[in-house]
């Protein structure tokens, strides 16, 4: 691992400070980009306006036809986080709009797979639906919107992935990664667009005059929803993604939150009131996902639509049960997956070993719903872009092996399976998806083949730089700001995807180690020439007397009293 510090530009530090914030907020704003205070305002009103989203005018008139005509609509969700909060977003967004009949159908991941398929759409027509409305998925499903509009349903396609060649003949589109949509924050979640579609509903049918300013509902309580939906999906925090996320923290914090939000802090061993965007990421976010994952992602949905308490905190201790679950199955798949993909290096004759360019692996026991989580572990581990495979348990597919990837930077792995397609026709039977993760099937005879095709882009796209896992922090950390007071500070701001965490990083000496519970790292360091204890999560091997550690700052509460401890993120190896 390489451990750099990131360049922080002076000017705009000056002027951060010039303007009231804080020296070492200043320092780490100016290091992610921010030039100016006028761009760490989340206020509502500096939100991108929504008729730049293209589609959204349109969405909005045939929206507000369909509930003057008092027309049955249905969502059609996607199986995680976010495509669940979008589902709820959706739901609630309308009803409050006026809609009168609105119900949702989220797929089977087993099942179903993935986005509008004909199939749903057929149950879509059958439930007696008028018009249907996808959410975080759409934009690839030519042929499922063909079938619901064979069946005379109206569509309105509302998505955040990458199209295909081809657009699906929707009524509508909303989606910002389509051809011609300038809209600026391309990284915007499957959620945040379906909250855009309804900013625009409600301006409609106020220019409609079926609301004033003064009456029209208050669109800013699904905003909880949207900031859970943008951290889970790991999209990047623009700054247009920073204030739907601060927005939602913020009435979070203030105790404005759904029934079901509340019950899963609660399942989780979180505090709303105190709520971070890590209890977003790392506590609420795995509960719904681990429902679409392991049993059916309707009790995400209901726990989010619920707003009976009792109900809701029954939902949320279900889902963490589905969790608990989900973690057992991975720990024995991760374990699997390791040892698979270390039998693929070789030796570098150098007494070392040499780790292909890609990693793809498959067992015959690994669980569908799970594989996405285990191939981010491996790429974690190994720093390749890795795919992990498991049997298909749909009924009459299970010649065919589901796989998801996760990617490094530097290397696009929607762009390389569609490479793959092309050299290897017939490999892939569908894929799709983004730059970092993606997914795919191919027939199980076919694996072998794709292995080493992935493998063959990855070697011919990556260097030796991009092969070396990069650790960019903010650099040393001045003792004075070992702090309880200032951790609390960082905490509370808005971090994540595209806007990391801080992570700081020097040379410390090491007092004393020892494993906890197996698997954790408990350190005595010596920072500056004062002691504090460190924490390194999942990692048992023994550090030297002195080294270079990347970590960030935590506070820990001890017999009442809390005090400063490092998270360790990683260490300079030579």
């Amino acid at each position: 691992m390489k451990i750099t510090a990131r360049d922080v530009p002076p000017r705009s530090v000056w002027a951060l400070e010039q303007a009231g914030v804080h020296p070492l907020l200043a320092r780490l704003y100016a290091a992610r980009g921010v030039r100016g205070k006028e761009e760490l305002d989340d206020g509502l009103a500096r939100l991108l306006p929504p008729d730049t989203l293209r589609g959204t005018r349109e969405a909005a008139v045939l929206l507000a036809d369909a509930i003057a005509a008092d027309r049955r609509l249905c969502i059609v969700a996607d199986y995680d986080c976010d495509g669940a909060t979008a589902c709820a977003v959706a739901v609630r967004g309308l009803r409050l709009l006026g809609a009168r009949h609105v119900d949702y159908l989220v797929p089977d991941r087993v099942v179903d797979g993935y986005g509008l398929t004909p199939p749903i759409a057929e149950r879509v027509a059958d439930g007696g639906a008028d018009m249907l409305i996808t959410v975080d998925n759409g934009i690839a499903s030519v042929e499922g919107v063909a079938a619901a509009k064979a069946r005379g349903l109206q569509v309105l396609v509302t998505d955040h992935h990458l199209p295909g060649p081809v657009l699906p003949l929707a009524d509508v589109l909303v989606n910002p990664n389509q051809p011609g949509c300038g809209f600026e924050s391309k990284s915007i979640a499957g959620v945040g667009v379906m909250f855009y579609v309804l900013l625009a509903l409600r301006s409609e049918l106020r220019a409609r005059g079926v609301f004033t300013v003064a009456n029209q509902p208050k669109l800013d309580a699904l905003l909880p929803l949207v900031a859970l939906g943008t951290v889970a999906d790991v999209v990047k925090l623009d700054a247009n993604n920073r204030r739907l996320v601060a927005q939602g923290l913020r009435r979070i914090r203030a105790g404005a939150l759904p029934a079901g939000l509340a019950a899963l802090f609660s399942a989780a061993g979180r505090k709303a009131p105190v709520a971070t965007t890590f209890d977003f990421g790392f506590a609420l976010g795995p509960r719904i996902n681990a429902a679409g994952r392991l049993a059916d992602m309707t009790l995400g949905i209901e726990c989010l639509l619920t707003d009976d308490a009792g109900r809701a905190d029954e939902l949320a201790r279900m889902l963490d049960g589905i969790n608990r679950e989900r973690r057992d199955i991975e720990g024995g798949m991760r374990d699997q997956a390791l040892l698979l993909a270390e039998s693929l290096f070789d030796d570098d004759g150098h007494g070392g070993e040499s780790v292909p360019a890609a990693i793809s692996v498959f067992d015959a026991a690994f669980h569908e719903g799970v594989v996405g989580i285990v191939a981010s572990r491996l790429k974690d581990r190994f720093h390749r872009p890795t795919f992990v495979f498991a049997a298909s348990g749909a009924p009459g597919k299970e010649h065919e092996l589901k796989g998801s990837g996760r990617s490094i930077p530097g290397f696009h792995l929607r762009d390389a399976l569609d490479l793959v397609a092309k050299r290897h026709p017939g490999v892939l039977l569908r894929f799709g998806g983004h730059a970092m993760a993606a997914g795919c099937t191919v027939a199980r005879e076919q694996f072998p083949v794709f292995e080493r095709a992935l493998a063959q882009v990855a070697t011919e796209w990556l260097d030796a730089a991009s092969l070396t896992r990069r650790l960019d922090t903010d650099g040393p950390l001045a003792a004075e700001y070992l702090r309880v007071d200032l951790v609390d500070t960082l905490h509370h701001e808005v971090w994540g995807q595209g806007f990391a965490p801080p992570t700081f990083s020097e040379e410390v000496e090491v007092l004393s180690q020892r494993l906890v519970g197996e698997k954790h790292l408990a350190l005595r360091l010596k920072h500056q020439g004062k002691p504090i204890d460190g924490i390194w999560f999942g990692h048992t091997e023994p550090l030297p007397p002195k080294v270079v550690l990347a970590f960030r700052l935590d506070a820990d509460e001890w017999q009442g009293v809390r005090r400063v401890r490092f998270l360790i993120e990683g260490a300079e190896t030579h």
